[in-house]
C-alpha cells in the first residue's frame, strides 16, 4: 500500500514557518547590542542558520494546503523541530549545563512547550549572558499561543488550511472560529495576547520604578512578561518570583488568571458580548476550583505557620496576609501550568503539598496559554457523572450532557473519556519509564514523589515538582536518556497527546 500522507507539502510548510521564525532571534541580537554583546556571533549564526534550513526544507515539495493528516504532520514536526533550533544558541553559547545537546534540547522544549523545567544549574545573568537569558524566556512567549497560530495568523498562504492546523494543534474543545476568515481569528487571538502582555510590562516596570519593588528593572519586567502570559514559568532569577517583594507577587496572580482564561471570551468582551464571557460555564468552573482550592491551602499554611508561633499573637495576626498570598499565587501557578514560585513549596505540609499534586492535573480552560487537562474536559466529565446517576435512578429518562445551554454531542463527551483516559495511561507509562531508568543507573537518589511530579509536571507543562525537581530545584539529576524521553512528554502534551500518538500508527500513513 502506498503511503497516503503527503509529506512534502507538510515538510515544505515546516520549512516555512522555521524561516519566518528566524525574525525572533532580532530580540536576543537587539539585547546583545544593548547590553555586552557576548554572544552576538551566536544568534547571528543561528537566525542565518534556521533561515537556510528553512529555505531547504521549503523546496521539498509544494506548499499545498494541507488536509487533517498533513495538518497533523505539519504540527508534530513544526514543534519538533522548532525546538532543536531553538537549542543552537545553548550549544553554540557553550556556558552552563545547558551546553550539552540533550541538555540544550531539553531547555528549549521546555521553553517552546512553556512547560518550564530547567536543567540549568545556574540561572542568572552572570553565569549566561543578557541576550541567552532573553532567549530562553522568548522562547515561552512564541509558544504560548502556539507557533502554528501565529503562521496562520501572518502567512496568507496557510489561511485556506489554517483552521485544520489550528485543530491539529490545540485538540479537543478548544478555539472557535470567531470571524468568517480563520486567520482573522488567530489575529484575533494573538493582538488579545500581546494587548496583555505590553499591560504587565508596564505594570511590572511601574512597581520598579515607583519603589514598591525596587529589583524589577525594566529588562526583568519584559523577561517575567514573557513567561507570564504563555503560562511558562522561566525565570532569570534563580528563586523565581520569591526574589521580588509582595507587590510583584500580587501584581502577577491576575495575568497567571487571565492567561489560564479562554481567549474567546476576550474577543467577545471587546466586541460588547459581556453575557457569554460572564455566563460562560467553564469560566465559572475555573474561578469557583481557583478560589476553593486557594482557601483550602490558605487556611493550611496558616495553621501551619501559627503553630510554630502559637504564644507570639502579633506574629500570628501578620501571617494572614502572607498566607492567602503565597496559597493564592501557588494555586493560581500551578492549575494555569505556569510554575512560577513565590515560595519553596516544597517544605510545605503534606497536606498543602497534596493540594499542589491534585491542582496539577486540572489545567487552564479551553483556547488559553494553560496546559494540561483543561477545565472544560474536567467539566464534561463531572456533569455526565451527574446525568449517569440521575439516569440510574431514572433509567427511562433522556438527559443530555449540557454546556450553555446547549446539548453535547455524545461523540464528544466520549472524545473527553477518552483524552482523559489516554493522558493517565501516558503519565503512569512515563512515571514507570523514569523509574526503571532510574533503577538502570542506580544510585541518584531520585525519590517517588520526584518521579511522579517529574512526570506530571513535563507531560503537563507545568514545570516544577516537589522532591528533587521542586520550585528551587532542577531536572539535571535525572540521567539524560530520562531527560530525553521529559522532551518526549513536553512534545506530547503540549499538542494534547493525539496529534503525536497518530503519527505512530499504521492507519495515520497507509489506509
Amino acid at each position: 500500500m502506498r503511503v497516503r500522507v503527503d509529506w512534502r507539502a507538510s515538510v515544505s510548510l515546516t520549512g516555512r514557518i522555521l524561516k519566518y521564525l528566524s525574525v525572533a532571534f532580532l530580540v536576543p541580537i537587539a539585547v546583545s547590542l544593548l547590553y555586552s554583546q557576548q554572544d552576538l556571533l551566536v544568534f547571528v549564526a543561528t537566525m542565518a542558520g534556521t533561515v537556510t534550513a528553512g529555505a531547504l526544507l521549503e523546496r521539498v515539495g509544494p506548499a499545498e494546503d494541507p488536509g487533517p493528516r498533513e495538518a497533523f504532520l505539519m504540527v508534530g514536526l513544526t514543534w519538533l523541530l522548532v525546538a532543536v533550533v531553538g537549542a543552537a544558541p545553548y550549544v553554540l553559547a557553550g556556558s552552563g549545563t545547558v551546553a550539552s545537546p540533550v541538555n540544550a534540547l531539553f531547555e528549549s522544549m521546555s521553553g517552546f512547550t512553556t512547560t518550564g523545567a530547567t536543567v540549568m544549574r545556574d540561572i542568572s545573568v552572570d553565569a549566561h549572558s543578557r541576550e541567552l537569558m532573553m532567549w530562553r524566556q522568548l522562547t515561552q512567549w512564541l509558544g504560548g499561543m502556539g507557533i502554528v497560530v501565529l503562521a496562520v495568523a501572518i502567512l496568507t498562504e496557510l489561511s485556506v488550511g489554517g483552521a485544520q492546523l489550528m485543530e491539529a494543534e490545540a485538540p479537543g474543545p478548544g478555539i472557535e472560529k470567531l470571524t468568517p476568515q480563520i486567520a482573522e481569528t488567530a489575529r484575533a487571538l494573538w493582538l488579545a495576547y500581546i494587548g496583555f502582555s505590553v499591560a504587565q510590562a508596564v505594570l511590572l516596570y511601574l512597581l520598579g520604578v515607583s519603589g514598591l519593588a525596587p529589583e524589577m528593572t525594566a529588562y526583568g519586567a519584559i523577561a517575567h512578561t514573557f513567561t507570564t502570559m504563555p503560562t511558562g514559568g522561566f525565570s532569570p532569577q534563580a528563586r523565581s518570583i520569591e526574589a521580588f517583594s509582595w507587590a510583584v507577587q500580587w501584581a502577577i496572580i491576575p495575568f497567571m488568571v487571565v492567561a489560564g482564561t479562554n481567549f474567546v471570551l476576550f474577543w467577545h468582551v471587546l466586541t460588547g458580548d459581556w453575557r457569554e464571557a460572564v455566563e460562560d460555564s467553564e469560566v465559572r468552573f475555573y474561578a469557583g476550583c481557583l478560589a476553593s482550592l486557594s482557601a483550602i491551602v490558605s487556611v493550611l499554611l496558616f495553621v501551619d505557620n501559627a503553630l510554630v508561633d502559637a504564644e507570639n499573637v502579633g506574629r500570628v495576626a501578620g501571617l494572614v496576609e502572607p498566607s492567602i498570598r503565597h496559597a493564592a499565587f501557588q494555586i493560581v501557578s500551578i492549575v494555569t501550568t505556569t510554575g512560577y514560585a513565590s515560595m519553596n513549596f516544597d517544605v510545605w505540609s503534606p497536606p498543602a503539598q497534596y493540594v499542589l499534586v491534585f491542582a496539577m492535573f486540572l489545567g487552564g480552560s479551553a483556547g488559553s496559554t494553560g496546559g494540561g487537562i483543561k477545565m472544560i474536559r474536567w467539566l464534561v466529565i463531572l456533569k455526565s457523572i451527574r446525568r449517569e446517576l440521575f439516569t440510574t435512578v431514572h433509567p427511562e429518562a433522556v438527559r443530555p450532557v449540557r454546556l450553555a445551554g446547549r446539548s453535547l454531542d455524545e461523540n464528544a463527551v466520549r472524545g473527553i473519556y477518552t483524552f482523559t483516559l489516554l493522558y493517565f495511561v501516558v503519565f503512569l507509562v512515563g512515571t514507570l519509564l523514569l523509574a526503571v531508568d532510574a533503577a538502570r543507573v542506580g544510585g541518584i537518589g531520585i525519590e517517588v514523589i520526584g518521579l511522579v511530579t517529574a512526570t506530571a509536571a513535563t507531560l503537563g507543562n507545568i514545570g516544577p515538582g516537589l522532591g528533587m525537581v521542586g520550585p528551587m530545584g532542577n531536572y539535571l539529576q535525572f540521567p539524560w536518556s530520562s531527560r530525553l524521553l521529559m522532551v518526549g512528554l513536553m512534545w506530547i502534551g503540549r499538542l494534547e497527546i493525539f496529534p503525536v500518538l497518530v503519527l505512530l500508527t499504521r492507519a495515520f500513513w497507509r489506509s
